[in-house]
């Protein structure tokens, strides 16, 4: 059986949409069918060799974090198409808001839902933001 990944957005739960009326995220997911789960850790800037992205530039950051999860999924033959949810960590959140569009290169084309929290600290001082993915394939 295939797998079918429908975002639900009930009528009853307000549905949150960036400047241009793009939905930011799902407020559900429904997944039917038999297929692969595929978790993502969370996600800092940091490069290929190691080294953290961005310092101090949350924008530079959460691009870096989003190829990170590209990468990630396509290791195990899965795109960013196939995310049903996220969780996203930031220390600043009226910060990260101000850079929906970054967020949105690579998460609208699932419209995963999604949680996000501002924390005090990430686990390097430099890390802005961190994001865990979870995604389903067939």
């Amino acid at each position: 059986m295939a797998v079918t990944i429908a975002q639900v957005h009930p009528e009853k739960l307000s549905t949150r949409k960036a400047k241009d009326g793009q939905i930011l995220y799902s407020q559900v997911v429904e997944v039917k069918g038999s297929g692969r789960m595929i978790f993502v850790a969370g996600q800092v800037a940091r490069d290929g060799a190691g080294n953290n992205i961005g310092k101090g530039d949350m924008r530079a950051q959460i691009a870096q974090v989003g190829e990170n999860i590209k990468d990630a999924l396509e290791a195990v033959g899965a795109s960013l198409s196939d995310i049903v949810r996220t969780t996203t960590y930031v220390t600043d959140i009226d910060e990260y808001f101000k850079h929906a569009d970054v967020r949105m290169r690579y998460f609208a084309h699932s419209t995963p839902t999604s949680t996000t929290v501002e924390v005090r600290r990430l686990a390097h001082p430099d890390n802005l933001v961190e994001i865990e993915a979870f995604a389903v394939t067939s």
